[in-house]
């Protein structure tokens, strides 16, 4: 019976170990997702900043 007990002990330690493990990486991939979405978004605007000042350049130039 104390052997079960100990190795229940055990299964539950390393469960909780886990849970931490995966939260922390959670976490991470979180702070990793905001910070990539972060620089999609200003790419994005420069982007859309660089197409308006080239088509202002294209309606400039004569045909």
């Amino acid at each position: 019976m104390d052997a079960e007990i100990s190795a229940l002990e055990d299964k539950i330690r390393l469960a909780t170990q886990l849970c931490r493990t995966l939260r922390d990486e959670n976490r991470e991939l979180r702070q990793q997702l905001a910070d990539v979405e972060s620089l999609r978004k200003k790419l994005s605007e420069k982007i859309d900043g660089a197409r308006d000042r080239l088509e202002g350049l294209l309606q400039r130039i004569p045909e």
